[in-house]
C-alpha cells in the first residue's frame, strides 16, 4: 500500500496546481487573444480594446486572405521556411562534428579548444565587426548572409557534446574493434542513442532562425524579395511601410480598415508553424536538456 500524503504535501499540490494554471494561463490568453482578433470584424475591432476572449462581432477570416493574397507576404513566408531549414541544417552540421570532436578524450588540445569555444560566450567581436566582415567576403544583400553568420551557438556544442560523453566507451571501443573509423562510430553508434538531445538542438536552432529579423535588416539593404517573414511582420506592426504590404488591387479605404486585422492574422500565420510542430518535439525538451546537463 502507498503511504498517505500528509496535509503539508496536500497544500504543497494544491498550490503547485492553482500556480500553474495561472501560469499556463498567462501563456495561453496572448494567443488566444491574437487568434480572437485575428477572425474579429475589423470595423469593431478598431473600436475595442482589451482583451479579446470571443470575436468581436461577425467572424471573418479577411484578414487571412489579405495577407494570403499578398505576395510580399508569401514570399517572406518562402523565404523564411528557405533560411529555417538552410541554417538549422548547416548549423547541426557543424555543431555535430564539433561536439563529436570535443567530447573525445583523445582529441589533442582539446581543453584549450574548449576554453576558446566558452570565452567567445563572453566575448564576442561585436555588431560592426560582424558587419565588415559579412561586407568583406561579399554577402551583404544575399540569403548567405542569414545563414552562414552566428551559425553556431557554443551553449548548443556544450550540450551535445556533454551528451555524446555519457555514450559508454566500450561502445564505441567494440565499433573500434569491428573496424569502423570515426564518421562510422559517429553516424551509426553515437547519433542514433543520441535522438533526444538532437531533437532539441534542431529545435533550438529552428526556433531562432524562424524568430530572426535584425540580421535581415542589417544584411539585406537592397533585396526586399530576400526578407523573412519576421522582418515583413515587424514592418506592419511598425506601420513603416503598409502600402507594399497590402494587394495591389486594394483600395486606400480597405487597407485602413483591415490593417489591424492584417497585423493580428500575420502573427498567428507566423506563428503556426512552431505551434504544430512543437507538441512532437516537447517530448524530447527534457530528457535531451537533461542528458547534456549531467555531466560535466
Amino acid at each position: 500500500m502507498g503511504s498517505r500524503r500528509t496535509t503539508g504535501e496536500k497544500i504543497f499540490s494544491i498550490f503547485n496546481i492553482i500556480f500553474l494554471t495561472l501560469l499556463s494561463l498567462v501563456f495561453i490568453l496572448p494567443v488566444w487573444h491574437v487568434l480572437m482578433a485575428s477572425i474579429s470584424d475589423p470595423d469593431i475591432l478598431q473600436a475595442n480594446s482589451g482583451l479579446a476572449l470571443r470575436p468581436w462581432g461577425q467572424p471573418t477570416f479577411g484578414g487571412y486572405q489579405f495577407v494570403l493574397s499578398n505576395k510580399n507576404i508569401i514570399r517572406a513566408y518562402g523565404n523564411t521556411i528557405v533560411y529555417v531549414v538552410g541554417a538549422t541544417a548547416f548549423s547541426m552540421f557543424i555543431t555535430i562534428l564539433a561536439a563529436y570532436g570535443l567530447s573525445r578524450k583523445d582529441l589533442y588540445f582539446r581543453k584549450p579548444l574548449l576554453f576558446l569555444l566558452t570565452f567567445t560566450m563572453i566575448f564576442s567581436g561585436g555588431l560592426i565587426p560582424t558587419y565588415m566582415v559579412v561586407k568583406g567576403v561579399g554577402m551583404i544583400d544575399t540569403m548567405w548572409a542569414l545563414i552562414i553568420p552566428g551559425t553556431v551557438s557554443v551553449y548548443n556544442i556544450i550540450v551535445m557534446r556533454t551528451s555524446f560523453s555519457t555514450i559508454p566507451d566500450g561502445l564505441l571501443e567494440a565499433a573500434k574493434i569491428d573496424g569502423a573509423g570515426h564518421l562510422r562510430i559517429l553516424l551509426q553508434v553515437v547519433l542514433p542513442v543520441s535522438k533526444a538531445v538532437l531533437a532539441v538542438i534542431v529545435m533550438f536552432y529552428a526556433i531562432r532562425n524562424w524568430n530572426a529579423w535584425f540580421n535581415a535588416s542589417i544584411y539585406l539593404q537592397k533585396r526586399r524579395d530576400l526578407f523573412p517573414l519576421q522582418l515583413s511582420l515587424r514592418e506592419i506592426i511598425l506601420q513603416t511601410s503598409n502600402n507594399s504590404l497590402v494587394t495591389e488591387s486594394s483600395d486606400p479605404g480597405a487597407i485602413d480598415r483591415y490593417r489591424p486585422l492584417v497585423k493580428y492574422s500575420t502573427i498567428m500565420i507566423s506563428v503556426l508553424p512552431m505551434l504544430v510542430v512543437y507538441p512532437f518535439i516537447q517530448k524530447y525538451f527534457v530528457s535531451g536538456v537533461m542528458i547534456g546537463s549531467i555531466k560535466g
